[in-house]
């Protein structure tokens, strides 16, 4: 399908407009939000809004008409999962018709509470994940919650910027490529791993994680899962990896930890474990069902190789 046309203030442009601002009040937050949302009202685009709880409230009160508001909690619940659905919702618009759509979201990042690693490279990622359809993205980050590592990642993600309302720039701290994997051990790591082996098996691995999680609060799906990714993790290591491969395990009562470091650079490509791929020569369909069933993957090079962690939480 022939890509659709959209305008924007610097002219006509195809494809995803991914675009970020910072903002430092509620009333920065609508200067920037509002406009940008009425303009693609008057240009007949789709527009969407996906922030959370209280920007949402603010836009409802200024707004309110003909927006689609998704819940910022649902709609970014895992990067794969956002994908996925942003991918889902945009080949419904265009396909339906619609001149272009603009979309504007709160990515989760440790100041909402939220792990930022994978939603770093979620930002790296989407830059080819959306480039087949005609929308315009922006991504607020608010300046008093976000911490300055988070703020670095952004502008290093984001081909355009949104200097001050109505302003729409090329991004001169933009990159290509995937973000800086930070390597961000969990808390369960403080203490000694309950399995440390080298070089083991994918099966092995399999016995070695079901014997950990045994006393846990783990549910059956969620044994399932952790089972899996230690298999999936193991596997890629053997595989795309180079040598030793270790592989640990960590857990409580109600959360286990798998990682697994190798001593190669890991995937150059962004949205590895993002996007499902069934090309077997990659480990990208694997590590894409890790990341659509893991409550957290991190992916990240440091003195001691790279590492994949995951992580799955028993129920509460």
């Amino acid at each position: 399908m022939a890509h659709r046309v959209f305008r924007v203030a610097s002219g006509v442009v195809t494809g995803f407009f991914h675009e970020t601002a910072f903002y430092g009040s509620d009333d920065d937050f609508l200067a920037l939000v509002v406009p940008f949302l009425e303009d693609g009202l008057r240009a007949g685009e789709a527009v969407v809004a996906a922030c959370a709880e209280r920007n949402t409230g603010l836009l409802r009160g200024a707004l309110g008409r003909d927006i689609t508001y998704l819940p910022g909690a649902d709609q970014y619940s895992r990067p794969s999962e956002s994908i996925a659905t942003y991918r889902a919702l945009f080949a419904e618009g265009t396909e339906g018709g619609a001149r272009g759509m603009r979309v504007v979201g709160d990515v989760p990042h440790p100041g909402m509470g939220a792990s930022w690693d994978w939603w770093a490279r979620y930002e790296a990622a989407v830059n080819r994940a959306y480039a087949e359809f005609p929308v315009w993205g922006l991504c607020p980050y608010d300046t008093r919650t976000t911490p300055a590592e988070v703020l670095d990642d952004v502008v290093r993600t984001h081909p355009n910027i949104a200097a001050a309302p109505g302003r729409h720039e090329a991004n001169p701290g933009f990159r290509e490529g995937p973000a800086r994997a930070r390597q961000v051990a969990d808390p369960l790591e403080q203490g000694p791993p309950l399995v440390d082996l080298v070089d083991v098996t994918a099966r092995a691995a399999r016995d070695a994680v079901s014997a950990a999680v045994a006393g846990t609060a783990l549910s059956e799906d969620g044994v399932l899962d952790v089972v899996y990714a230690a298999s999936e993790m193991v596997s890629n290591g053997l595989t795309h990896g180079v040598a030793p491969v270790r592989f640990r395990v960590w857990a409580d009562s109600s959360r286990v930890v798998v990682a697994v470091t190798d001593q190669g650079p890991g995937p150059a490509d962004p949205v590895v474990g993002l996007m499902p791929t069934t090309d077997t020569r990659t480990a990208g369909l694997g590590l894409w069902i890790l990341h659509r069933t893991c409550d957290y993957v991190s992916m990240g090079r440091d003195a001691d190789g790279f590492t994949v962690r995951a992580s799955v939480a028993g129920q509460t």
